[in-house]
């Protein structure tokens, strides 16, 4: 399967909360909306996911209000 046209947009998002080290609630929102928009969240979005999520576990992505 061949990957959704809306994860370059996913790793868009989430570039920006690794850039600036923090991911609001609306950014979160607006990542998990992007990521199941087509009703399906393939391998490359999964590993953005994953990334992000390893990335807030470490701390070096801090989830704020």
């Amino acid at each position: 399967m061949e990957p959704s046209k809306s994860a370059g947009r996913l790793a868009s998002l989430i570039q920006k909360a690794i850039h600036d080290h923090k991911l609001t609630q609306t950014e979160w929102n607006a990542i998990l909306a992007l990521a199941d928009k087509d009703g399906h969240v393939d391998r490359e979005e999964q590993a953005l996911l994953r990334e992000l999520h390893k990335l807030i576990e470490s701390g070096a992505v801090e989830r704020v209000p």
